[in-house]
């Protein structure tokens, strides 16, 4: 049966079934495959036949894991990497060459800000940051050897948003690639490949699968743009395990439902927050404070599971919140069943001068707040015991 139902796609997509007929995907931990004979080893490894030659390039599990996310991105293809920043790194790199531009949102994750800064920059590949909040000045930015557009949006951890049918309008006028990065939102809350975007990554550590468990990152697209992927990726090599991709394909079985509750709970701490006297900014997407509220309705289902908070009072208070946090986890992750608090300023963006933190609004007193599936009385208790 087909069905154009989110939950039913990732429940049923599943790998042909073997002779012995399991319900359940088994995990095919094989490095190697065998051929039938030399005829058929030598058309598989023309790409004069499909099947798998080595887990490096395919393997059942991946293959599974990314049969469910094309679909349920609007994808045609895609490739699975090992962590989200490989898919970062494996877009960069099949699609960026020396003497090339790239327009980047200026608020992206730490080790994005490192790719481009520190490795890129050795290719002869350049850049320049643009604000999301800023879309006017995102065109006068473009040059005549910018090849890419690079966004995340919700931004990490700002929360900032960007109208994705702007930024696809743009690339479309300019004949650039817009790479967007959609690790907060997932195909459940937003589709950029329906926007605009060429293509959509994801850190499949996040939400994909939502439980703290496995890395793993896809690269999503079509099927001619996946083409240059998968020839950097076979060469350089960072594809997923089969057991992480067997662990990311069920995990999207719930991917759905975590997300609804993520969403509920997390609105409920945000306008919890921006009426308590110790928090100095609450940046959420779907409450009307927010800036791009307006775009947030527009482009995403809900808001997601990420809250930042700017605590009155610096470094020290910010400090003294999260000491006091009891059921909280104090964690660089985010996007788990567990709430988790993270100090944006001295861990995952740490590395940004503090000119360069400011510019995309972490202040000394933000925190980086992902709401997990806990009893939102329970999460709300937590937050306020640890501001009394």
């Amino acid at each position: 049966m087909k069905s154009e139902n989110f939950e039913t796609i990732a429940i049923r997509t599943q790998t042909e079934r073997s002779l012995h007929k399991e319900h359940s995907s088994p995990i095919y931990l094989t490095s190697s495959y065998k051929f039938e004979d030399a005829e058929e080893m030598r058309a598989l490894f023309a790409n004069e036949k499909e099947g798998n030659v080595y887990s490096r390039y395919s393997n059942p599990n991946t293959s599974e894991f990314i049969d469910k996310m094309c679909l349920l991105e609007g994808a045609e293809d895609g490739f699975a990497t090992a962590t989200g920043m490989a898919a970062i790194f494996t877009t960069f790199g099949a699609f960026l060459k020396n003497g090339d531009h790239l327009v980047s949102s200026r608020s992206v994750f730490g080790s994005t800000h490192q790719l481009l800064t520190n490795v890129f920059s050795n290719w002869g590949v350049t850049f320049d940051y643009a604000d999301l909040d800023k879309p006017q000045d995102w065109e006068a930015l473009i040059k005549p050897n910018t090849k890419m557009i690079f966004v995340e949006t919700p931004s990490n951890p700002g929360i900032d948003i960007i109208d994705l049918e702007f930024l696809g309008d743009l690339a479309k006028k300019h004949n650039l690639l817009l790479v967007v990065d959609n690790c907060f939102a997932t195909p459940y809350l937003q589709r950029p490949i329906e926007l605009g975007a060429h293509i959509s990554i994801h850190s499949a550590t996040k939400y994909i699968d939502g439980q703290g468990r496995v890395l793993g990152g896809i690269i999503l697209g079509k099927k001619e743009l996946i083409a240059d992927v998968i020839g950097f990726a076979r060469h350089s090599g960072p594809a997923l395990s089969p057991f992480n991709a067997w662990i990311l394909s069920k995990s999207l079985e719930t991917l759905a439902i975590r997300m609804d509750r993520h969403c509920e709970n997390a609105l409920k701490v945000a306008e919890y927050l921006e009426k308590h006297p110790k928090i100095k900014l609450v940046k959420y997407p779907f409450l009307p404070s927010h800036p791009q509220y307006e775009i947030a309705k527009k482009q995403m289902k809900q808001g997601g599971g990420i809250v930042t908070i700017v605590v009155d009072g610096g470094i020290d208070a910010a400090r003294k919140f999260m000491d006091r946090l009891e059921m909280f986890s104090i964690s660089a992750n985010l996007a788990d069943t567990r709430s988790i608090a993270t100090h944006p300023a001295t861990s995952t963006h740490s590395k940004l001068t503090e000119e360069q933190r400011n510019e995309v609004g972490i202040e000394q007193g933000s925190i980086r707040l992902s709401i997990g599936l806990e009893h939102i009385n329970d999460i709300l208790a937590d937050i306020e015991q640890a501001l009394a």
